[in-house]
């Protein structure tokens, strides 16, 4: 069994039998991203032939292995995973089946918030709310080179489809939803390939319209 075989088998298993550990009865089907979510991910990374990944949050693992499928199809080096609560509320069952899937070789794990992180890591390398997608995105842009690429997940919700939208409409950024995914779930975000750099004296209303 190759590499890829042995992912491939772990992310069918997790996706029908669930993981061996859950918060509550129905909270991997509420929190976990499904599985054609996560097709279209491993997809969209696949095509984009990343060096590096960074994924805010782990919970229980179902996006991790579909980019760590992606990653390891075309010869990535590093899959950079962000969440404070790994441990305290999902009993490290996303690490477990990072683990499981032989991807902790590449995959690392930072058991601290996004916001304080993100900052660090781009002097060196989530959540709904406005202000928090917001900070991530803001850092985000001093970490990933020009023209990269960024996918987010729950762009339905109010906070994170605004927060993006500043980027769209006064930073440059490129928005398409993602091919084959849940419609209206799942987003690109492109940076240009030159930065965007705005006049302090204008600003582009970016609340989306409702």
């Amino acid at each position: 069994m190759t590499h890829l075989d042995t992912i491939r088998e772990i992310r069918r298993k997790l996706a029908v039998d669930g993981p061996p550990y859950s918060r509550t009865a129905d909270d991997f089907a509420t929190v976990t991203l499904p599985e054609c979510d996560c097709d279209a991910i491993r997809d969209v990374m696949a095509a984009e032939k990343p060096g590096t990944v960074i994924e805010i949050g782990l919970a229980y693992g179902s996006s991790a292995l579909a980019i760590g499928e992606a990653l390891i199809s075309v010869g990535g080096k590093r899959h950079l995973i962000l969440d404070p609560f790994q441990e305290s509320e999902f009993c490290d069952a996303g690490w477990k089946a990072i683990r499981a899937a032989q991807l902790d070789g590449i995959a690392t794990l930072l058991r601290e918030r996004s916001q304080i992180a993100l900052p660090r890591l781009a002097t060196e390398d989530g959540s709904h709310v406005f202000h928090n997608v917001f900070i991530d995105l803001y850092y985000l842009q001093m970490v990933i080179r020009p023209g990269g690429l960024v996918v987010l997940d729950d762009y339905w919700w109010p906070g994170v489809a605004t927060a993006a939208h500043y980027f769209e409409t006064n930073l440059g950024w490129q928005s398409q939803e993602v091919a084959n995914g849940t419609p209206g779930r799942l987003r690109t975000l492109r940076l240009p390939e030159l930065p965007v750099e705005r006049d302090f004296k204008k600003l582009t209303p970016f609340w989306p319209e409702t």
